[in-house]
């Protein structure tokens, strides 16, 4: 979806395809007939974004057989869908069982992350609309924190300098722009925008025209950000957000009460990592995950701590039941300070709720169509918050 700003700029709309992962070259191709073709036409719209995920096996193979990317470029276009941006987080086995810790991994220590990441956005390059020459792929921040030593950032800050070098030349060869951003996530090196901040105008930071910040708010509200406080930062510093990813949390205020407890403990579940938070009069506290936090790892209050917040990616568009609720506020926030004043402060924009089938039965879909009906109705609700802000929908 597109639309244009006042500022006579473009911003894309997409969602992400990782809410339905395929590990091989057929497998996209049918998530793309399966899923994305189906909420385009339930959106009314004779072309949607849609923010590719691509396994590292998926990578290789179109990397390795023009003829493959051809096709998936045909499909693309034959299915009414467009590409401007990639999921470039997860590296492989995001629809395992258990994904966990697994999804950091391999970090930006590593020439695999280096490699998957470079050849992420030469694939990007081919798959732009004709009508567009930028690009963006968001990629984890830098590493998950433990044992993460002086060392391994030199050599992380060396990985992103040298796929400066790479975006330049892609750029150089085809006349395509290529951004990645740095995506702050909780527990990780990078949590929060002020640690992209300090490591984005800090000794040896990467150029900005190529590597920048992804913002999540689903993320951003995890951390107890303050979106406007945040993103202003990274304005004012020349911190470029090349992409934004449209999120809500999971949210329980009085996390002393039993039946809010019991409420979060239907979203604690074996697939993903749900670092969760506590705001006390001390500051933020931290676990690694939901299961950990209950089990007495975060303080509960009652006078002290009034609030919890998740790493749930919870549907936007349906409201949770009490005594539970999400960040939409962080969300509608974030969007007016990008998106709402004189000029765009991000044109990419992904709704980015992977979680639908690890979420409680009573609200998990238990149909390919109800799943379309859902990322829609997602997709409906970021239109509206972008036409209020002044945008206009293009056709």
């Amino acid at each position: 979806m597109r639309f244009r700003h006042p500022d006579g700029s473009t911003v894309h709309l997409a969602y992400c395809t990782n809410v339905h992962p395929a590990e091989d070259h057929d497998g996209v191709l049918a998530q793309l007939r399966d899923h994305a073709e189906p909420v385009r036409r339930r959106l009314g719209r004779d072309r949607l974004g849609i923010g590719l995920w691509l396994a590292r096996d998926v990578t290789r193979t179109l990397g390795a057989d023009p003829a493959a990317l051809r096709r998936l470029k045909r499909t693309l276009d034959e299915r009414g869908l467009e590409v401007v941006t990639l999921n470039g987080f997860p590296y492989r086995g995001f629809g395992a069982e258990i994904v966990k810790y697994r999804v950091y991994q391999p970090d930006w220590t590593t020439t695999e992350r280096l490699d998957h990441t470079a050849d992420l956005a030469r694939l990007l390059a081919a798959l732009l609309p004709d009508d567009v020459t930028e690009g963006t792929v968001s990629t984890l921040p830098l590493a998950w924190r433990t044992d993460f030593d002086d060392s391994r950032r030199t050599q992380s800050l060396k990985a992103l300098h040298a796929l400066a070098d790479r975006l330049d030349a892609i750029e150089e060869l085809t006349g395509r722009s290529l951004r990645v951003g740095l995506e702050p996530e909780p527990g990780c090196t990078i949590e929060t925008t002020a640690d992209a901040l300090a490591l984005l105008t800090g000794p040896d930071a990467p150029p900005p025209h190529r590597i920048g910040v992804c913002v999540d708010t689903c993320h951003l509200a995890t951390s107890f950000e303050d979106p406007s406080t945040a993103l202003a930062a990274l304005q004012e510093a020349g911190v470029p957000v090349v992409k934004a990813q449209l999120s809500a949390a999971l949210q329980a205020r009085s996390p002393h009460d039993p039946a809010v407890r019991a409420a979060l403990a239907a979203f604690a579940e074996p697939r993903f990592l749900h670092q969760t938070r506590a705001r006390t009069p001390h500051g933020v506290r931290a676990v690694d995950d939901l299961p950990e936090a209950l089990a007495g790892g975060l303080p509960t209050g009652p006078d002290d701590v009034p609030e919890w917040r998740s790493h749930v990616h919870v549907p936007l568009h349906a409201p949770l039941e009490a005594p539970l609720t999400a960040t939409l506020p962080v969300l509608r926030a974030a969007l007016t300070h990008l998106l709402g004043g004189a000029r765009a402060r991000t044109r990419h924009l992904e709704v980015e709720t992977y979680t639908w089938h690890a979420l409680p039965p009573e609200l998990r879909p238990r149909s390919r169509a109800q799943l379309a009906d859902g990322i829609a109705a997602e997709l409906a609700l970021a239109r509206d918050l972008l036409t209020s802000l002044g945008l206009k929908e293009l056709p």
